[in-house]
């Protein structure tokens, strides 16, 4: 495992990743520039080892773990000697390609850096690093301690060496990793934005209602979730953004739907605002 790792952004996936990392014993740098959500940020990490406590996953108490944990409000904080820095912040190629530049001036050339990034070229988000063979792609899923896979997105100019690193921390994590070659949304996205939009489609049409076009796939195909509610867990806002991503390298198969696009406009983005497909309450 890394002994010492830089997370950037500090919302559902960031905190899911420092809490996974703290736990497996690393000393985890967390990067959140708002003070209120580098709060928000900490009560994340602090609620979610204290549920794993409660359920057995730890092998010491939540607050041991947390003390691993520190937060900082600027990129520039991030440890010199970090062996891992992983980046995720909203999915903004051109925020991600300034965060990463800022973050690499801020480390030491052996640092691997990692994008989170769900869909986003890793070969372009290289473009802007000086040493773009320590850069990989590492798919984390939400929520991230629960979660059995990280893809490994390998862009053309990433070394064998941060791969295999970044296999072997996966693995450390007691995760699954699959490696995919950088492409428009790589292998999990690109199958699951389509299934993901087929399904509204066909709730739009009037097929059938959300919790019977999830149950269809859950029961029917043993999906462990249908992708409705997936969409609600990832965000419609997020899907929406992958989306037209995937629309403008893809083609036609992929464009949003309009009943995506308005639940957006509505601001009924799923579970973190408590409506999207479902109805979610507070948690």
């Amino acid at each position: 495992m890394p002994k010492i790792v830089g997370v950037i952004g500090g919302g559902r996936m960031g905190s899911g990743i420092a809490q996974v990392f703290a736990t497996a014993g690393a000393v985890v740098c967390l990067v959140e520039q708002d003070r209120a959500a580098a709060a928000a940020a900490r009560d994340r990490v602090a609620m979610g080892l204290l549920r794993a406590g409660e359920k057995g996953k730890l092998t010491e108490s939540p607050d041991a773990v947390l003390e691993r944990l520190t937060l900082v409000d600027d990129v520039s904080g991030l440890p010199v000697d970090a062996d891992l820095v992983v980046e995720a912040v909203p999915e903004d190629a051109a925020l991600k390609v300034r965060v990463l530049a800022a973050a690499e001036r801020s480390v030491g050339e052996a640092t691997v850096l990692a994008t989170n990034t769900s869909s986003l070229s890793i070969a372009g988000l290289a473009d802007g690093l000086e040493r773009p063979e320590r850069f990989v792609g590492m798919h984390f899923f939400n929520p991230v301690p629960a979660s059995a896979l990280v893809e490994i997105v390998v862009g053309p100019r990433t070394a064998g060496s941060a791969r295999e690193a970044a296999r072997a921390w996966v693995a450390g994590l007691g995760k699954t990793e699959v490696v995919v070659r950088d492409s428009p949304g790589f292998a999990t996205s690109r199958l699951g934005v389509l299934l993901g939009l087929e399904a509204m489609r066909m709730l739009q049409e009037g097929v059938a209602d959300a919790a019977a076009i999830d149950r269809a796939m859950e029961l029917g195909y043993r999906h462990p979730m249908g992708p409705l509610r997936s969409t609600d867990l990832v965000g419609l806002d997020v899907r929406l953004a992958i989306a037209e991503h995937l629309h403008r390298e893809l083609g036609e198969r992929f464009e949003p739907p309009r009943l995506l696009r308005d639940k957006v406009a509505r601001g009924e983005l799923g579970r973190k605002t408590g409506q999207g497909f479902f109805t979610w309450e507070a948690s």
